[in-house]
């Protein structure tokens, strides 16, 4: 829907004075999407955080809470099912396959339920489902009470997750909107909460798997407790600007919105590339050691730099780049990953030098994600529909989460040919390359 006038969601805010209340009066008429960020003055750096509107902070601090919950307990569910519970092999993958489905697959439905009942209702009954889910997980004893407290818990990021990730877009675009700097710098806040979270997680986890599984389950839940108490007492009741649309055809627009599946489908190699962390990147740090305990080293490497890096990163790239450029210099950095080793794969290094490869397709691959991811959610705002803020952020996801279902299977195979050492990576460093063509080129056409 290229041709789309300027969505209605800003229609009632106008840049104002830091003495103005924020988000009260009209924007001037005839703002144009641009797909790109507005070049603005910029800010003090040390002012991101503190000039964020109270909405911005709480939805920013919830990513944070939602991954250390998230990650205290999934990290560990397949070592539980296969031995607490006693699943074969291949059972405990489709339990976990499932519990992606009923996530990335459902993000589109989420989307939709938020553009129609906003953001509040959908966010509050995501952490309820998410509470029970993850009590029902720690009392679970048989295969078919796993799978589903697990469905629940997917479905339950299937809800807040677009409500989140849709609204931080859509505030970031009136912080950009008002001079106050680039949408992506918010978005860098977002995805290094996230990232912290993903960082803190594991690590409580492992502490609190000391006693047992439902404890680390239960105290999961606990922390969806404290995300809900919150957001109770401090999420709005009507968010200014956000329209509820109750129209239907939103899913067919969007279907023939070929800026924007242009779009899913770039970022959905992005998430294929970064889906061999857990397939070729084990393949390949076996390969040089012998043993998979370097990956958590590895893992945590990347989380620290996204952690540590991501505001300083995309402040660079705000101030130079638009989001295309940004994206397509994400996606090309991810490449050089995938390159690297296949560069070293013929010396056939191993020990500690055979892992540098390694280390430096995950540094290569998280300077990429610290490019691409914002400025993806960034875009999406000037790709949607009037109203379909939601249905777009679920489906950019949904989507993408497609592209990752079917091109994970066919590495699989990939890794499995029997081919020359290097092929593997090459083929992988080209899927992202080629990726660049498939950007939109204009922000409105």
């Amino acid at each position: 829907m290229g041709t789309a006038p300027r969505s209605q969601a800003y229609a009632h805010i106008r840049p104002h004075r830091p003495t103005e209340p924020p988000m009260t009066d009209p924007l001037p008429q005839g703002l144009a999407r641009t797909g790109r960020t507005t070049r603005v003055p910029k800010p003090p750096r040390e002012r991101t955080w503190k000039d964020l509107s109270p909405l911005l902070r709480l939805l920013i601090l919830t990513q944070l809470a939602f991954n250390v919950g998230f990650y205290a307990v999934l990290p560990f569910l397949a070592e539980h099912l296969g031995t607490a519970i006693g699943m074969a092999g291949w059972l405990v993958g489709f339990v976990l396959g499932l519990r992606t489905f009923s996530q990335q697959g459902l993000f589109v439905v989420g989307g939709w339920l938020v553009d129609r009942h906003g953001v509040r209702p959908v966010v509050l009954a995501g952490c309820v489902l998410r509470i029970a889910g993850f009590a029902w997980l720690g009392y679970a004893g048989s295969i078919w009470s796993v799978v589903g407290a697990v469905l629940l818990i997917g479905f339950a990021a299937a809800l807040f997750s677009p409500a989140v990730e849709s609204e931080v877009a859509r505030q970031a675009v009136l912080w950009e909107q008002e001079g106050r700097g680039p949408r992506t710098r918010v978005l860098a806040l977002f995805s290094a909460a996230g990232q912290a979270g993903a960082f803190v997680g594991p690590l409580l986890g492992g502490l609190l798997l000391v006693v047992d599984f439902r404890t680390a389950c239960l105290a999961g839940a606990g922390v969806f407790v404290l995300v809900l108490a919150g957001h109770v007492r401090l999420m709005p009741q009507h968010i200014p600007g956000r329209v509820r649309t109750r129209e239907r055809g939103g899913v067919r627009a969007m279907l023939v919105n070929r800026r924007f599946l242009a779009l899913c489908c770039a970022y959905g190699t992005y998430l294929l590339a970064y889906n061999q962390l857990y397939l070729a990147l084990p393949d390949e740090v076996e390969r040089a050691t012998g043993s998979q305990t370097p990956l958590s080293w590895l893992f945590a490497l990347s989380s620290l730099l996204v952690v540590c890096a991501q505001l300083p990163v995309t402040r660079w790239a705000g101030d130079r780049l638009d989001l295309r450029r940004s994206m397509a210099g994400g996606l090309l950095l991810i490449a050089a990953g995938f390159a690297v080793v296949a560069a070293a794969r013929p010396a056939g290094w191993s020990g500690a030098v055979g892992l540098l490869p390694a280390a430096g397709f995950v540094v290569l691959l998280t300077l990429g994600q610290m490019l691409v991811v914002p400025a993806a959610r960034a875009w999406v705002p000037d790709l949607a529909e009037d109203g379909r803020l939601g249905l777009y952020t679920g489906a950019l996801s949904s989507v993408s989460g497609l592209i990752v279902l079917v091109g994970s299977s066919a590495t699989g195979s990939l890794l499995d040919l029997g081919l020359p050492a290097a092929v593997p990576w090459l083929v992988l460093a080209a899927v992202p390359a080629l990726a660049v063509a498939l950007l939109p080129r204009r922000g409105v056409s």
